[in-house]
């Protein structure tokens, strides 16, 4: 059975940073793996996704402040959130599928997902 499992969420002020990890019985050279975020009241909402090939994308909002990376223990990718703003608060997820470009942001493209870890942001 897949498990992913998400880490390193917590309540931090607007303009500090964070570091989420997401650890997966999988391998992830297989996968794509993807950070996506649902804050309360609203749609689950793509942010970021680490390719089979190394390529990353990211949604509009979090450019530039937000980096997903591979992280430092074996399947394990890494979300490093800086310069967190109030609206970043949700509940964190890490997704993992195969998936075509054109389909990354499309939740229904993931096979597999975490059960999440809360990240707020008080303004």
């Amino acid at each position: 059975q897949v498990q992913l499992v998400e880490s390193g969420g917590g309540l931090v002020q607007a303009g500090g940073s964070l570091r989420l990890s997401c650890a997966a019985s999988i391998s992830y050279s297989d996968y794509d793996i993807a950070w996506w975020r649902q804050a309360p009241g609203k749609e689950r909402e793509f942010v970021a996704v680490l390719r089979r090939n190394n390529a990353k994308y990211y949604a509009d909002s979090v450019k530039g402040r937000f980096t997903i990376s591979r992280g430092s223990s074996k399947n394990t990718v890494d979300l490093q959130m800086n310069s967190l703003e109030f609206e970043d608060t949700g509940l964190y997820y890490c997704a993992a599928g195969s998936i075509i470009l054109s389909s990354i942001a499309r939740s229904e493209s993931y096979y597999y997902w975490g059960q999440g870890t809360q990240v707020t942001v008080s303004s």
